[in-house]
């Protein structure tokens, strides 16, 4: 019987990637984690400085006490979705207290059997965890080795910053050094003695560096020595610790080359290594397990507590094939070879855990990969386990006071089964959905979409926390609706996959009718509407297209404005960002992921690199503004450090030039920019959302009770005046911004402005009262585009608008003026 090869389609949410000659793949399209964050933050030099991100995080720390603001995030959900969890831990006396590892949001714990959770670790700068461990004898220490050590997914963007310790169960924790490891595989605790502890480091994952290896403290993370190293490239990606003897310890040690344009997951270096000494002396384990360079990939480890010189061994090869499962009885003196060809191979087996051993008995064992395998002899069989879960698995935990039931970590969050896995129940109480963008129904502020890594487009129709459904499959990116029709809704899946449905989600088509297949099309596509016109719509790929007939054809209206094609494995040379004119749709800008910005002035006839002043950096936002025709924001991703760019620029005249608006802002990544009707500024950055009331003079912390996380995606919901905060690995957070929330003490009492008839229906008056300057009045719709505009002296103080242009619906009217701002709903009927 041949080995299982499972055939991937979108829902199990990876893209393809081409690989160069040097590095081979055998996987085939459609199979290579993806990781989008990290190249967005390295290009174009293919390196993140780590000493940059730090000196944010302190920036924002310091600056959270300074804020003029103190109003309260609050959690938009969901919590039922879940997303990547790296690891699972059970107190021994505690059956009822888990601990989870988050890839990228976090410690979770809870204590009453999973039925609710506290976070534990958003004090700390970095949300990345790798691995957990709890005290035998002392259920209330627990340490936490951040950084995740998969090798793809684009959480890798970062590594950890260490070890942490805490003595209270997790209410506070310590740093125990260890800050240049990157990544955290494993912690180990000698069973014998709580200070011995070994860590299993594999280094950053984009660049070689002599920081990996298995380090070793006897002092509680006082002091550290590195007591195996292998080679600048091969780090420690996991440890098997004997049970009642910690001077007897595997490793499983794996050879890993990533670049932003290449990798090599496997080498002669890859292998097992053992002590009986605690580490002073090492030999490699050989006699019956793979040797050819080729075959040796990851390996996965784990011990028998039954019987400690049963160990088991599930090897991937350089490929990320299956190679196979090995068992050795004599404490890995020699190995014997079982049956591996029922193991399912999803062609990167390297992203999964492997084989867990159960602690009762020897012969029953996990294989995690793309689906959970179990067998109850000893390898010689296998069958399916914990079915209808999530796929892609990372994490196991058998509760040591309570026979059969098991915990499972993936991609889709925590599961809990209570008979072995025969049957599992989802966990809807966690909020670690790894948002890449967002939306809200402008006609129905209830109705939430965000599209999420591994975890397609998804959305919720009440505003609820726990209710989120998925409703287009893949990885999930910019989902819209229509702002006419509430059922008409388009998603996106990896590589520009682009669905429309017309029944508020019942069913999607694919509408790519006219997009060459040949286009290069980024990860994350961006689409866009015509603020005019909802049948209008862009599609970015290298070239831009439009379609005016609600997606059935589209068009191509400009030239490939990249610097592309690019060689390698990645996908270079794309439209990342398209913004259309709220005031002028013929005035169109795009922003590519190889620092281009364009713009056309008459709708795609024409087009005008306008970025030759702008830094070389991964654009991230084009954003025309709603008040000035003229007026365009551009942000950027990427790490300076050292040099004179900023991350925010604006034009006041349609790109011709440029002006640095980063202000006092650290050298961080700004993912998006966002800018509400009173003028005040908000971006999404890798320390979270910052505001500024003075157009990039200075900028601040935004509110508080946002976590330390990534926000990759910002959405102004104008009717509710409410920002949205897509996180990666928090789910989303919303904050109340009415009222002209950061310059309060110079906006004018409510009464300033006055409309009556309101509801109106031909005409509206519109009294002005206490305005010391030359301002304007400004009418926009529920989508945020101006629909009027008129421009008043300061001494003037009644004005009668006519309607009899616009539709029936909701609009807002404004008031800027130089010292005051002022906003009020009116109704047309």
């Amino acid at each position: 019987m041949g080995r299982i090869l499972i055939v991937l389609v979108s829902v199990f949410c990876f893209g393809c990637a081409d690989m160069p000659e040097e590095y081979p793949s055998s996987s085939g399209p459609g199979k290579l984690p993806k990781d989008i964050l990290f190249m967005q933050r390295a290009y174009p030099f293919g390196e993140i400085e780590k000493d940059a991100y730090s000196d944010a995080m302190a920036w924002q720390k310091t600056n959270e006490s300074n804020r003029n603001n103190a109003r309260e995030w609050e959690l938009a959900g969901p919590i039922n979705i879940g997303g990547r969890i790296t690891d699972i831990e059970i107190p021994s006396d505690q059956p009822d207290t888990y601990y989870i590892g988050a890839a990228s949001g976090g410690i979770f714990k809870s204590t009453d059997a999973g039925e609710s959770w506290i976070p534990l670790f958003d004090d700390q700068p970095m949300l990345s965890i790798g691995d957990l461990e709890i005290s035998t004898a002392n259920n209330q220490v627990i340490w936490a080795g951040s950084g995740e050590p998969n090798a793809g997914g684009g959480s890798l963007a970062y590594d950890g910053n260490g070890v942490f310790k805490s003595v209270d169960g997790g209410a506070t924790w310590v740093h125990k050094g260890l800050p240049e490891v990157g990544s955290i595989a494993k912690v180990k605790m000698d069973p014998n003695d709580d200070q011995t502890l070994f860590v299993a480091a594999m280094g950053p994952l984009f660049r070689n560096d002599t920081n990996r290896g298995l380090y070793k403290t006897t002092d509680g993370g006082e002091s550290w020595e590195k007591v195996l190293y292998i080679s600048d490239s091969t780090g420690v990606i996991d440890i098997a610790m004997h049970p009642e003897n910690g001077d007897i310890i595997y490793v499983a040690c794996w050879e890993r080359i990533r670049r932003p344009y290449a990798r090599k997951y496997g080498g002669a270096t890859s292998g097992i290594y053992r002590t009986l000494d605690g580490g002073n002396t090492w030999s490699e384990l050989s006699s019956g397990l793979p040797s050819n360079p080729s075959q040796k990939g990851r390996i996965t480890l784990d011990i028998s507590k039954s019987s400690p010189d049963v160990l088991y061994a599930g090897y991937t090869d350089a490929m990320g094939n299956v190679e196979g499962m090995y068992r050795t009885n004599n404490g890995g003196n020699t190995w014997t070879t079982l049956n591996s060809d029922d193991l399912v191979n999803s062609g990167f087996q390297y992203w999964f855990e492997g084989v867990f051993v159960d602690p009762s008995n020897e012969d029953i064992i996990y294989n995690l990969g793309i689906i959970v395998q179990k067998s109850i002899d000893g390898g010689q069989t296998w069958f399916k386990a914990f079915t209808n879960t999530h796929v892609d698995h990372h994490a196991l935990a058998f509760n040591p006071a309570i026979p059969g039931e098991v915990l499972l970590g993936n991609d889709g969050g925590f599961y809990k089964s209570p008979d072995e896995g025969i049957t599992a129940v989802k966990n809807r109480t966690l909020p670690i959905t790894q948002f890449y963008r967002f939306h809200v129904d402008p006609q129905n502020a209830n109705k939430i979409y965000g599209g999420a890594q591994d975890n397609s487009t998804m959305r919720t129709t009440t505003g609820g926390l726990d209710d989120w459904k998925i409703i287009y499959g893949g990885d999930g990116f910019q989902p819209l609706v229509d702002p006419t029709n509430t059922e008409v809704i388009y998603a996106l899946s990896q590589y520009g996959e682009l669905g429309k449905s017309i029944n508020n989600g019942s069913n999607f088509s694919k509408v790519k009718n006219g997009i060459a297949s040949g286009d290069r099309k980024n990860w994350d596509t961006p689409i866009a509407f015509n603020p005019m016109n909802a049948q209008v719509l862009y599609y970015g790929a290298n070239r831009l297209y439009k379609t005016i007939d609600g997606a059935a054809n589209w068009s191509a209206i400009s030239p490939d404005l990249s610097n592309g094609p690019y060689s390698g494995n990645l996908v270079y040379g794309t439209i990342i960002s398209i913004s259309v004119s709220k005031l002028d749709s013929l005035i169109i800008y795009a922003g590519t992921d190889d620092g281009n910005v364009w713009v056309t002035q008459d709708g795609g006839t024409n087009w005008s690199n306008i970025s030759t002043d702008l830094p070389n950096r991964w654009v991230t936002k084009v954003l025309a503004s709603q008040d000035d025709v003229d007026e365009v924001f551009v942000t950027f991703s990427g790490y300076r450090y050292g040099e004179d760019f900023g991350h925010i620029y604006k034009s006041i005249n349609a790109g011709m030039s440029w002006l640095d608006i980063s202000g006092n802002l650290p050298d961080v990544p700004v993912n998006d920019i966002e800018k509400d009707m009173w003028g005040n500024l908000f971006i999404a950055t890798d320390i979270g959302v910052l505001s500024s009331y003075d157009e990039g003079l200075s900028w601040e912390p935004l509110g508080i009770d946002l976590p330390s996380v990534v926000v990759t995606d910002l959405h102004i919901h104008e009717p509710s005046e409410t920002l949205y905060a897509a996180t990666y690995g928090r789910s989303a957070y919303k904050i109340d911004i009415s009222g002209n929330i950061l310059n309060t003490s110079n906006t004018s009492d409510a009464d300033a402005m006055n409309l009556f008839p309101n509801p109106a229906s031909d005409y509206v008056t519109i009294t002005a009262r206490g305005i010391t300057s030359d301002y304007r009045i400004n009418i926009y719709d529920l989508t945020g585009r101006m629909v009027m505009e008129k421009k008043c002296m300061r001494n003037s103080v009644l004005h009668q608008i006519p309607l009899s242009n616009l539709a029936t619906g909701i609009y807002f009217v404004a008031i800027h003026a130089k010292n005051n701002q002022l906003i009020k709903k009116l109704i047309i009927e």
